[in-house]
């Protein structure tokens, strides 16, 4: 189970399964199940996992046929209790260990994060594996062929990696048509088979490279869970937030187990997960890499889902009190400044840095609170408005934060008028959808797409027979939600921002 060996009674399922090993689960994703074939484990592969003291990492060799590639193939079984040797700020190196290469005289060109044997004072029988940390040149005594591998997972171990600690084992990565038979499933009464591999949720590292394209992954996944809208042999692709756009921040090679999102075009949005290898793109920034888990990818279907976890988890103070906030990232070892209204009761409206990259690299966080009573808590029907609250939520913000804002644009009697600061309907349509016979006091209406001012939200506080929320008739609006603290709105005036909190109905 996820790697957990266990013993189970015979006739378990794989809810007992799931409840024995306490693994990570979602109800309502989908669950791997490979059987594997006895025969695949002795095979040569092109992926290598290297577990050592400070945790494991991936390897992808470059050319098989290269005989740097083919002395690793023939020594990998052996390295296990290598130590490092020593670590620089470039590179760090494993060893020495007798091999049969040839050292070569000059420098040698490294990219960051690929491997080469190397051999101390030019002498083979202090050879070294060198694991390089930034592009640069020097010289290892490295044969002709150099560079034969790359690291494609866990870059975040490479810094960990100090003397003493040492390389517990290195295991191939059995080719996937070759592994064994296997299906994905919801069906928790499936009785299991001896020898079952099971693959419940995906660790996903992400790739400090990319802080927005962290954030879009995070926005996309804060139900915890990836959408199979289209698998193919390379890929599996979630396409919910397609048509929003994302930074380019990452060149970088498509490799199985990377995370991308696509940035320009018709496609812009998707968010993919390679169980591939493919070539860089420059329509495609890479934003993450899959630690465990990647079987599963491969195993599910369109129309399901999986669950997926980050490394690193989400810094998101936003619709936190500043004093929620501060205890949580007092734990974390960060500093938070307080900024706007500063009581413990205030209601987080902003963070900066934006970002949970940035803010780990600084290890500080400035925030803005408000008074609670600018902030109103809301109840959205996903059920009844879907494609409305789509729209909606693109275009007060709540697609990506939990705290979205609408600008008050006027306010009259009874009615509170608002125009949200980013022009979603331009690219998000909003079709006639539960429309109501009457305005009830405190919901949420949309004017859709038969009026002119499509777009316009609107709250009355009485009920009213005659109009919607938004001063339209009856068919020309959508309901979509309600505010469940209407008595704040007596608070605001033209031209005040209020902040919304959506709470789901389980609350």
């Amino acid at each position: 189970m996820n790697g957990q060996e266990l013993k189970l009674p015979q006739g378990s399922t794989l809810e007992d399964a799931i409840k024995v090993s306490n693994a990570p689960y979602k109800k309502g994703t989908a669950v791997g199940i490979l059987i594997e074939r006895e025969d695949t484990k002795s095979q040569a592969s092109v992926e290598y996992v290297v577990n050592t003291s400070k945790g494991e990492f991936k390897i992808e060799l470059l050319d098989e046929s290269s005989p740097s590639s083919k002395r690793w193939v023939s020594l990998f079984n052996g390295l296990s209790d290598l130590s490092v040797r020593w670590t620089s700020r470039d590179a760090l190196a494993f060893g020495p260990f007798p091999t049969d290469m040839e050292p070569a005289r000059g420098s040698t060109d490294m990219e960051r994060f690929t491997l080469l044997f190397g051999a101390g004072g030019g002498d083979a029988a202090n050879t070294h594996i060198i694991i390089s940390k930034a592009k640069h040149t020097s010289e290892y005594g490295a044969p002709e062929d150099g560079v034969f591998a790359r690291l494609i997972s866990s870059k975040h171990v490479l810094p960990e990696l100090v003397k003493g600690d040492r390389i517990l084992s290195v295991e191939p990565v059995i080719e996937w048509e070759k592994a064994g038979d296997h299906i994905s499933t919801t069906d928790l009464s499936l009785k299991l088979e001896d020898g079952s591999k099971i693959f419940t949720y995906v660790e996903i590292e992400i790739d400090p490279l990319a802080p927005e394209g962290a954030e879009f992954f995070f926005s996309v996944t804060r139900d915890s869970t990836f959408h199979v809208d289209l698998g193919s042999t390379s890929f599996i692709s979630d396409h919910r937030f397609q048509g929003e756009l994302v930074t380019y921040e990452n060149f970088e090679s498509r490799s199985t187990g990377s995370v991308f999102v696509r940035t320009v075009g018709y496609g812009a949005g998707k968010l993919f997960i390679s169980t591939d290898d493919r070539t860089s793109s420059i329509m495609h920034s890479v934003i993450g890499h899959v630690l465990k888990g990647i079987e599963l990818a491969r195993m599910a279907e369109k129309g399901q889902k999986i669950m997926v976890e980050s490394v690193p988890d989400r810094i998101m103070l936003l619709g936190m009190t500043n004093s929620e906030a501060e205890d949580a990232m007092s734990s974390e070892g960060i500093e938070m400044i307080r900024e706007g209204y500063t009581e413990d009761d205030g209601f987080i409206v902003k963070q900066s840095p934006s970002t949970t990259i940035e803010i780990l690299h600084e290890k500080k966080v400035t925030v803005q609170g408000v008074d609670p009573e600018m902030l109103v808590e809301i109840e959205l029907y996903d059920d009844l408005a879907p494609k409305t609250l789509d729209f909606f939520r693109h275009a007060v913000g709540l697609q990506y934060n939990p705290v979205g804002i609408l600008p008050v644009m006027m306010t009259y009697e009874n009615t509170y008028i608002f125009k949200a600061e980013k022009p979603a309907e331009s690219y998000k349509e909003i079709f006639p959808e539960n429309s109501p016979k009457m305005t009830v006091a405190g919901e949420i209406g949309v004017t859709n797409q038969s009026a002119k001012r499509a777009g316009m939200v609107g709250v009355k506080t009485t009920d009213d027979d005659l109009f919607g929320p938004t001063g339209e008739k009856f068919g020309n609006t959508n309901i979509i939600g309600k505010i469940l603290d209407i008595e704040k709105l007596k608070h605001f005036k033209d031209d005040d921002l209020m902040y919304i909190l959506e709470r789901s109905r389980e609350e």
